[in-house]
């Protein structure tokens, strides 16, 4: 064996030892060297790697330390969408979504009995991430972003020493997803905060905000300094391996290398669902790591795949949450915030509090319907809760301890912002302010514009929209795209950098999907979900901006509130005359699944029932949707085409009973191709 073999062999053995070492620390919490011989190995690596750089292994744990600075975060495309997980905020609507299962996977009244099996585990409270590994090799690491794109954070995610950077198996997959969430402890949480203090640094709100901060952060040595974690638990894109169940995945996760969380049970129908969560909510206070309450599976994934999905969620998992966090607090006043439609919202300030991980300083009082109904008076007691552990609202005042010095409030009569008049529409709870010219309206309005979901102007925080529209350098969306790096340079705050960066941003959301473009102008009643519906009925600005009410609620899911809401906004001339201006600065990519809408199942409407051979259910609908047609969760008249697999149900007598066309795999592949 010459010198340099002797040396690539040390440096492997090294490799092995420390990243042993690494999954009995920081996994299984449970060290077998001392901190001082863990020190020695890793010296030794970085010594031999530092003279013979060509030695170094993708692999080695040096990399953990960090690498240069980035400028900016790159895009990375998920290859399998990183959807979002409904909410069950009850015992009543968790057990509706037992039920609700049931019917979708065409469990008859005949089997009222029948238990599903599911997985339960904690819903950690952090930032989802995506892993990607190839032949046992963590490649790259992203952030959720908007669940089909996120921000590379590779660099940050090496420096996490729960992250194996080698699968800890002879035979890996050629590729997998791993999805996990970012966590930082409670203690360690608290003493960044204290750290930030004493250097007169921003302090997060709350572990969340501290987590994604950190793993944010264009610099990894950053990132490595601060003790994140993370928990493995979900799936994306797979190839070379498969799993049957949830459980057998996350088993195997632990034996790769990977954490994963310690409370997590198969349950046998929904009783034992209902007895995990209440144990975990008896533990919730002394649990290390934030939680908002326990995320519930189908365990066997094939009926996970037979669900399907709804919207931006998969129809076989939910989130169990537990009831909001409370706590009693004074409303020192009452302030008013004009929305992007012109909404006027009132806004209780009130005396710092504790609440949930995060420290409130305002709570939301909805309208003044509901002010009226709670009866709430500046100087009250209040109790507060966040609303599904996100928005501070007011629960209930205290009026036992009112002193008499408490002060009514009503909405003012004119916008605090502009000063024009309000009105409230009939049938409506909502007060709005009429102007067209209104500036606390056009803040709001730019703010939803550069949102992640939207243009995803990086950067463009709410403070410096308050700037660029108080200054005069922005009056309306065409002119973010007009700035200069010089304009920037003369607000304060702004120096070359953070200007660059800025520019920079607004250049990049010159090139943006059509869905994205429909979402950030702010329609009302239009989410995300609905644009890209109308993105891909449409396929371009023109006709849907000349589409009659009729022709939109001729859209699947399209009703007539959001037809009427969404004809109104482009019928008005001054939203017109906006767009076209913006447009003049964008390019717009259209839906790339068909041409020209020349489809010829465009607006057929398909039901999926049973397991097909060959394709997951998510692939099926995802390959439908791209002809234009769609997918429906049940059978009727207006049904075109069934598609049946193994272990079809009742869909498919429901059918044959409609004279609805029955298809297998086969058949649905040569129609999808032709």
């Amino acid at each position: 064996m010459t010198a340099h073999s002797k040396v690539a062999h040390r440096i492997q053995e090294l490799v092995s030892k420390i990243q042993h070492h690494d999954y009995c620390y920081y996994v299984l919490d449970n060290p077998e060297i001392s901190d001082a011989e863990y020190d020695a190995l890793f010296r030794e690596l970085q010594n031999l790697e530092n003279k013979h750089p060509d030695l170094r292994l993708p692999d080695s744990p040096s990399l953990r330390v960090g690498g240069k600075p980035l400028d900016e975060f790159k895009k990375l495309k998920h290859r399998v969408p990183l959807l979002s997980l409904a909410n069950a905020l009850s015992q009543e609507e968790f057990l509706e979504f037992d039920s609700r299962l049931k019917r979708v996977l065409e469990i008859g009244a005949s089997d009222a009995t029948h238990k599903l099996d599911y997985y339960t585990e904690l819903k950690f409270d952090g930032l989802s991430v995506n892993l990607t590994y190839e032949s046992g090799t963590l490649v790259s690491a992203a952030t959720r972003g908007d669940g089909e794109t996120g921000e590379d954070i590779t660099q940050n995610i090496r420096t996490i020493r729960s992250v194996p950077l080698r699968l800890n198996c002879k035979n890996p997959p050629q590729l997998i997803e791993v999805r996990g969430e970012a966590v930082l402890p409670i203690r360690d949480f608290e003493k960044l905060n204290e750290e930030q203090a004493k250097k007169g640094l921003k302090l997060f709100a709350n572990p969340r905000n501290a987590a994604a901060g950190s793993l944010r952060q264009l610099d990894p040595k950053i990132t490595g300094s601060r003790p994140l974690t993370v928990f493995c638990y979900g799936m994306g894109h797979v190839e070379g391996i498969r799993f049957d169940t949830i459980a057998e995945y996350q088993d195997v996760l632990r034996k790769w290398g990977f954490q994963v969380g310690s409370y997590r049970r198969i349950c046998h129908g929904v009783e034992a669902v209902l007895k995990f969560y209440q144990e975990i909510e008896e533990k919730r206070d002394s649990l290390p790591y934030e939680i908002d309450g326990i995320v519930v599976k189908l365990n066997r994934l094939s009926e996970v795949d037979r669900a399907g999905f709804i919207s931006r969620s998969p129809r076989g998992m939910v989130a169990f949450k537990y009831p909001p966090r409370q706590e009693t607090t004074t409303i020192e006043d009452i302030i008013v915030q004009v929305g992007r439609t012109g909404a006027l919202t009132p806004v209780a300030i009130v005396t710092p509090v504790r609440l949930g991980g995060a420290i409130v300083r305002r709570a939301t009082l909805h309208n003044q319907d509901e002010i009226d109904r709670k009866d709430i008076r500046i100087h009250d007691r209040v109790l507060i809760q966040r609303a599904g552990d996100v928005i501070p609202e007011v629960v209930k005042v205290i009026d036992s301890v009112r002193t008499g010095n408490e002060k009514k409030f009503h909405l003012p009569d004119h916008c605090p912002v502009c000063e024009s008049r309000v009105e409230r529409k009939d049938g409506e709870a909502v007060i709005r302010c009429v102007s067209r010219n209104c500036i606390g309206q056009l803040k709001e309005r730019i703010r939803h514009l550069a949102m992640i979901d939207a243009l995803n102007i990086d950067g463009l925080g709410e403070k410096i929209i308050e700037q660029l529209v108080d200054e005069g350098l922005v009056k309306s969306y065409a002119d973010l795209f007009k700035l200069t790096q010089e304009q920037l340079m003369q607000l304060q705050g702004f120096k070359e950098k953070s200007s660059s960066n800025l520019i920079h941003a607004i250049k990049l959301a010159r090139q943006s999907d059509l869905y994205r473009l429909i979402f950030g102008l702010g329609i009302r009643h239009v989410g995300e979900r609905t644009a890209k519906i109308l993105a891909h009925y449409f396929r371009d600005l023109d006709p849907l901006i000349h589409a009659s009410e009729e022709q939109l609620q001729e859209v699947h899911e399209i009703g007539p509130e959001v037809a009427k809401s969404v004809h109104h906004y482009f019928k008005d001339p001054q939203h017109l005359h906006e767009l076209h201006e913006l447009l003049k600065h964008l390019d717009i990519q259209a839906p790339t699944q068909r041409q020209n809408g020349s489809s010829s199942l465009a607006g057929k409407i398909f039901v999926l029932t049973g397991t097909l051979p060959n394709l997951s259910r998510s692939d099926a609908t995802r390959m439908i949707e791209e002809t234009g047609a769609k997918v429906a969760s049940s059978v009727s008249k207006k049904t075109h085409f069934v598609v049946g697999g193994t272990e079809a149900g009742s869909k498919l007598d429901r059918a044959r009973e409609l004279g609805v066309t029955i298809i297998d795999e086969a058949e649905l592949l040569k129609l999808l191709q032709n």
